[in-house]
């Protein structure tokens, strides 16, 4: 029974992350598991049983799922990716930026770009779905390869062809051809494995192909920072470079999670791996099988969390929703009357406990769908009815804002205020659309200081209105000391990037 087809989609990867593809390796070693051959025209884990799993061995699971598993190696024209570049894109304060260098330096090289030109390979793992040969495993395995190989446990080696890939969630489809019905796995549901779970990854960690190793579910829901759809699951089977793309199995012999990325201080494993949930990563493989793209649904705002004082200056009982920091025009969100300083607290039906969950939820909606949107505005719940567009790649779905923001208000909260004017809009890069006050100086040690608040920040509302000049920010700043607020809350643009600030009111 094929894999093919429900649930919604899935997500990337992060900055303080190892990404398990092994890049350029001296040596490959095929399958070193020698497993028996089983019927091709059912899934590899058709009539296992779990009794020995409960027993402590799991060797009937790895004996019947490994044929399915692949050992993947890709290749690229000189100087090219293939697969290898995430672990080189090190972003400023990564953990990884020192070992780097000392790696380079010991070899005289100043750095990856410093090093002889010449074709680049990268080594993964990836596991068959489907008996027609349909391989799933990360995008970044075979990202910009111009030859990819799959190799299966028996040592057998496929030409393979990209069939589609998707990069907000690090997942590629290739497919290889053979002249028999392959060996292969069905997703599991994911939604419904708990921390402490036990869990099998099989893959090729540095290159030595068939290797099996256990752990359990450490934690569920991780946000490694990858993208605005992270979800991970955090596993404590060990998994290294290499692992990249290949399957991690519940104890019934279903895979549960695409093993994707590690936390790691040296390179090796610590124990702390991640995957992506099988209920994302089908829906992804689905859409890429049969159209060779991903569609996803698109709001058109930019959020940021709602924190304590953000929640106290809105009068909203606890911090919860995403709080709507700006609106796209001509986006779903500006046709169904979304305005900064909105905080969505449902979504179709759903309530959004945090920001982080807002993407996912907008990004599983089908195109064209009308959906239902709780929002807190004026100390005030309202619905709107919201028909969500299609996600193009560059368009935000509903992306979170920068952390952290600026604020400001005149004296209270430590700030002196100007109004905009041809000069200073021209010494600050502010644009003639741009209207509001303009921040010339922050006391040290203010409450607009505490939250970043820079010169040249510019504010453009004070508690749900609109500003045009210092005089009424000052307004609005005694207006929420009046009503007794802890707090007010800016609208602050900084380098034509709009975000909320709660500032303390001193």
């Amino acid at each position: 029974m094929s894999s093919r087809n429900r649930f919604p989609a899935g997500l990337r990867r992060p900055p303080f992350i190892v990404m398990a593809a092994a890049a350029s390796l001296a040596f490959l070693v095929g399958s070193q598991i020698n497993t028996p051959v089983l019927a091709k025209t059912a899934p590899a884990n058709a009539g296992f049983s779990q009794t020995e799993v409960s027993r402590g061995s799991f060797a009937d699971l790895v004996e019947a799922v490994a044929p399915a598993v692949v050992n993947i190696t890709s290749k690229a024209g000189a100087g090219g990716p293939a697969g290898a570049s995430p672990q080189f894109q090190l972003p400023p304060g990564s953990p990884f930026k020192d070992f780097f260098e000392r790696y380079f330096e010991e070899r005289g090289h100043r750095g990856p770009s410093d090093m002889p030109h010449q074709p680049a390979q990268a080594q993964g793992s990836g596991f068959i779905i489907d008996p027609d040969g349909y391989v799933v495993t990360n995008h970044h395995v075979v990202k910009g390869a111009e030859e990819i190989t799959v190799i299966t446990n028996d040592g057998a080696e496929y030409a393979a062809s990209l069939k589609g890939f998707d990069g907000k969630t690090d997942l590629a489809v290739l497919k290889i051809e053979s002249t028999e019905p392959l060996p292969y796995v069905e997703f599991g549901d994911s939604d419904r494995a708990r921390v402490g779970d036990w869990v099998v990854a099989i893959g090729n960690p540095f290159g030595l192909g068939g290797t099996a190793t256990t752990g359990i579910i450490s934690a569920r829901g991780r946000d490694i920072r990858s993208g605005p759809l992270d979800d991970f699951l955090q596993i404590d089977a060990p998994i290294n470079r290499g692992n990249s793309g290949g399957p991690l199995f519940s104890a019934d012999g279903r895979v549960v999670g695409v093993n994707t990325a590690i936390f790691s201080p040296n390179g090796g494993n610590v124990g702390i791996g991640f995957a992506i949930p099988a209920s994302m990563a089908q829906s992804v493989v689905d859409q890429l099988i049969t159209n060779g793209n991903v569609e996803r649904g698109w709001l058109g705002v930019q959020i940021q969390s709602v924190s304590e004082e953000i929640a106290a200056s809105l009068d909203l009982e606890a911090e919860q929703g995403a709080l709507v920091a700006s609106v796209v025009g001509d986006s779903p969100a500006a046709a169904a009357d979304l305005q900064p300083g909105d905080v969505i607290l449902e979504y179709d039906g759903q309530t959004v406990k945090e920001m982080r969950e807002l993407p996912r939820m907008v990004a599983a909606t089908a195109a064209g769908s009308d959906v239902q949107v709780k929002l807190w505005r004026g100390g005030k719940a309202h619905t709107k009815t919201v028909t969500v567009g299609r996600s193009e790649e560059s368009a935000q779905l509903a992306e979170a804002a920068d952390e952290p923001a600026p604020e400001r208000a005149p004296a209270r909260l430590g700030l002196a205020l100007a109004p905009l004017t041809p000069e200073s809009r021209a010494q600050y890069g502010v644009g003639a659309e741009v209207s509001g006050a303009l921040v010339v100086e922050v006391r040290p040690g203010s409450p607009a200081a505490a939250k970043g608040l820079r010169p040249g920040d510019i504010i453009k509302m004070v508690g749900g209105t609109r500003v045009e000049a210092p005089e009424d920010v000052r307004t609005e700043v005694n207006r929420a000391v009046e009503q007794a607020k802890s707090a007010v809350l800016l609208l602050v643009t900084r380098d034509g990037n709009d975000r909320f600030v709660a500032v303390k009111v001193a």
